[in-house]
């Protein structure tokens, strides 16, 4: 028995040791703050963040603040008390959750800005898509295309927002309209879906059909608004192509429109890229080191970090899917997750 007894707790001994480097390795928690699952973005972030984190050694947990700003205002305080190794936010509102950020970094816990970009105040890093150049994107796509229809670059623009609470939105809005302020005689017309609600961007979409039957393209900033805009333009007896549509997110639900004949442009945002990025820049972001500006290579993308007034900024850039390159596995829409690890910054 002895014996017996010896070689159990040899065995033990050999198992625990084995399995202390690995427990070793773990650098700590991360919490994300999501601000909602409603679409294939949310739900697409938290996998590839999990994902990505684990690769550099970081346990990740989600909170989700269902588009409440005060939940995520509380969800915050909870964290803060956790004292985890950072938080990453990406805000319902990107004016009231400044006290919550401040209120992290007084604390000492590193806050990353993830997607939705904050500059009200400082933050110790920000990973988002290329907002402005999206819009650039889409312009371009939309003059392409109204030129095609119409003989020159004429026509109506509905354009459907997402909330305006959110940078995202706003970023494209300005630079997609400054950039159609080239083209007189295209007349837009914006009108925001509140809360992203997908509810919202189908109430826009008939609304707007009825008052004006004669659009002849309509570019929401996200994959699922243009689902919602289908099934207004279905209702009323409009089939595939009888309105030329874009989005400019990436989402499976986007690519599936493309395949379908809907859905003319998505201009990808960089899902990927994004989570990857933060991975590879948290071990700096844990230990408070500096964040050198410069180019950065994320997942293939030719990505740039620059010093802002509220800290360390990288910008991904997106490109435009079609029905040419819509099966790209590149695409996050095709849900096919990089193979390659990612390796922190050093």
């Amino acid at each position: 028995m002895k014996r017996i007894l010896l070689a159990v707790f040899g065995i033990l001994a050999l198992a625990f040791a084995t399995l202390m480097p690995a427990f070793a390795q773990s650098k700590g928690t991360v919490y994300y703050m999501v601000p909602t699952l409603l679409d294939e973005f949310q739900t697409g972030s938290v996998s590839a963040l999990e994902l990505f984190l684990k690769q550099v050694g970081y346990e990740v947990k989600t909170l989700n603040a269902d588009n409440k700003t005060d939940a995520q205002q509380s969800e915050m305080n909870d964290v803060i008390a956790l004292k985890p190794a950072a938080i990453i936010l990406a805000a319902v509102d990107f004016n009231a959750l400044k006290p919550s950020i401040e209120a992290a970094r007084a604390a000492g816990i590193p806050v990353v800005e993830f997607d939705r970009q904050i500059t009200s105040t400082p933050s110790d890093f920000t990973s988002v898509a290329g907002t402005v150049e999206i819009g650039h994107v889409a312009a371009d796509q939309a003059e392409k295309l109204l030129k095609a229809k119409n003989g020159s670059v004429k026509g109506k623009v509905l354009q459907v927002l997402g909330d305006p609470g959110d940078p995202y939105t706003l970023d494209i809005q300005k630079s997609f309209e400054e950039k159609m302020k080239a083209f007189p005689d295209v007349k837009i017309i914006s009108l925001p879906a509140m809360q992203w609600e997908a509810s919202n961007a189908g109430t826009i979409v008939a609304d707007q059909m009825l008052a004006n039957p004669d659009i002849d393209l309509i570019f929401s900033h996200a994959a699922h608004l243009s689902v919602a805009a289908v099934a207004s333009l279905e209702a009323a007896g409009n089939k595939p192509g009888d309105v030329m549509l874009m989005s400019s997110n990436g989402a499976p639900v986007g690519l599936d429109l493309i395949r379908k004949g809907w859905l003319n442009v998505e201009v990808e945002q960089p899902l990927y890229a994004q989570a990857a990025a933060v991975a590879m820049f948290m071990d700096k972001v844990v230990k408070k080191e500096e964040i050198k500006p410069g180019e950065y290579d994320v997942l293939g993308l030719k990505s740039t970090v620059t010093k802002e007034a509220w800290g360390p900024n990288i910008k991904i850039p997106g490109a435009a899917i079609t029905k040419e390159n819509v099966d790209n596995p590149a695409f996050w829409g095709n849900q096919k997750p990089p193979t390659d690890t990612v390796k922190p910054i050093e």
